[in-house]
């Protein structure tokens, strides 16, 4: 090892944030970047080991510039100092994406357990999968790879990103994601994703997901499927069963239904309720799903099972309100834009995998879902700079992880209501003119403020 890499692994061993070693490891940081070709000390004050870190503190620092991020990670050294923005910017553009997704992939995971509380219908996994949109900033750069959303009155305001994760529902971790231009539908991310599905997991989706193929897809990897579907979606019953539900056949078209080829047999769930203070009284909902046995599942509980696929929107909305803070990511190029949705996404991994921790570490059962994100992150981001820096204090940071631990299983939420919120907003119009193509480039003062005074009578 040269002198200059021997300096830089000594700078990259100072990094708080590998006292979550439990979750990310040094080692996977490290395989990540041998498998990329990247690691070696270009830059001893920024070596591509600490921007791996440096990145992760994007997801979790989310509203503080890249100096404090440092700050947060490193102890304060007179004679390095920190280094300037531009410095930390060309270290993340150097490091590029593909760590990141290569660490994702090795790190993130399902966390739940048999034994943990509302991940599991009867032995099966309870996975959905779901899409959201992120507001990235507005250069052309961004503008011209991710595009635009349209609008009646003229284009959106803001470039954005699509992102289609599956997620465990008991602990709420996005495990796998795709991230696209705003332009591609969620529908073939979501078949990307589903080569991820194994054997003993239950999956569920939203209406707009449903196709003939995917359905096949899910079944021929051995999970089982609980899905919404459109109420007019031809589904003639072949048997009807004890509890109101009934078989049927999906087809790939209506030639294959006529002839009666190619047909995936599902049970159809139809349903509505009588409570008018409830969404969707009176209305005709529809379910189907490939668990056909109503003793061993009825109805009704599948009725209920199904709504835990909302523990996904909940996660959605930890990611976009709670852990980013701002209204739009902050990088300007597409590749810092996926660089720093992968450290967000990882990010929150660490916060929920801690979660998972704190609630076995509980004396009642708790599942992970019932502690509190917002405490948990906050409590992450206090007690961060408090970690030992040095990776050779075992028993410290053994310490430091276990009162961190402690202290977010200490943070439960109070039980859930049984209320409903409109979908409105307060807002919705503004007083200003938008803003269009010819107020990118305003015109700009030419002469200094004093000099621009005249005086008139």
């Amino acid at each position: 090892m040269t002198s200059l890499e021997k300096e830089a692994a000594a700078l990259s061993r100072g990094v708080r944030l590998s006292g979550l070693k439990r979750i990310v490891s040094r080692e996977a940081v490290k395989r990540s970047l041998r498998e990329c070709g990247r690691g070696r000390a270009a830059c001893p004050r920024v070596p591509d080991l600490l921007m791996v870190w440096f990145v992760l503190g994007l997801g979790l620092f989310c509203r503080d510039c890249y100096r404090q991020v440092y700050r947060w990670l490193r102890p304060w050294d007179r004679e390095a100092g920190v280094p300037g923005r531009s410095t930390l910017c060309e270290a993340r553009r150097r490091l590029g994406v593909a760590p990141l997704v290569r660490l994702a992939a090795g790190v993130v995971r399902p966390l739940a357990e048999e034994a943990t509380p509302g991940a599991f219908y009867k032995g099966l996994r309870l996975v959905g999968v779901d899409g959201f949109v992120v507001d990235l900033p507005d250069s052309p750069a961004n503008a011209r790879v991710f595009g635009r959303p349209g609008g009646g009155r003229a284009p959106g305001a803001f470039p954005q990103a699509r992102v289609v994760a599956l997620c465990e529902a008991g602990t709420r971790v996005m495990f796998r994601w795709l991230v696209k231009p705003m332009t591609t539908a969620e529908q073939p991310m979501a078949d990307c994703l589903l080569r991820w599905l194994t054997e003993g997991m239950l999956l569920m989706w939203d209406r707009n997901f449903l196709s003939y193929a995917r359905v096949k897809r899910v079944a021929a990897g051995g999970a089982h499927l609980l899905a919404r579907v459109k109420a007019g979606l031809i589904l003639n019953p072949t048997r009807r069963l004890s509890d109101g539900s009934y078989l049927a056949k999906l087809y790939p078209d209506a030639t294959a239904r006529r002839h009666d080829r190619d047909g995936i047999e599902v049970r159809v769930i139809d349903y509505s309720f009588d409570d008018p203070g409830r969404p969707g009284a009176g209305v005709k909902h529809r379910l189907i799903t490939t668990l056909l046995d109503e003793e061993a599942h009825p109805a009704a509980a599948l009725i209920e099972l199904y709504h835990a696929r909302w523990e996904q929107e909940l996660a959605i909305g930890d990611v976009k309100v709670r852990q980013m803070e701002r209204p739009t990511l902050r990088s300007e190029t597409p590749a810092g834009v996926v660089q720093e949705l992968y450290a967000l996404m990882v990010g929150h991994f660490v916060v929920r995998c801690l979660m998972a921790e704190a609630a076995k570490a509980r004396p009642d059962p708790t599942p992970p879902a019932a502690l509190s994100f917002t405490a948990a992150l906050r409590i992450l981001r206090c007690r961060l700079p408090e970690c030992p820096p040095d990776p050779r204090d075992h028993a410290g940071q053994r310490n430091w992880y276990r009162r961190l631990v402690e202290e977010v299983a200490a943070e439960p939420l109070e039980p859930r209501r049984d209320r409903v919120n409109p979908r409105v907003i307060k807002r919705k119009m503004s007083k200003w003119k938008k803003k269009r193509p010819e107020h990118h480039h305003y015109p700009q003062p030419t002469k200094k403020f004093r000099e621009s005074i005249v005086m008139t009578q």
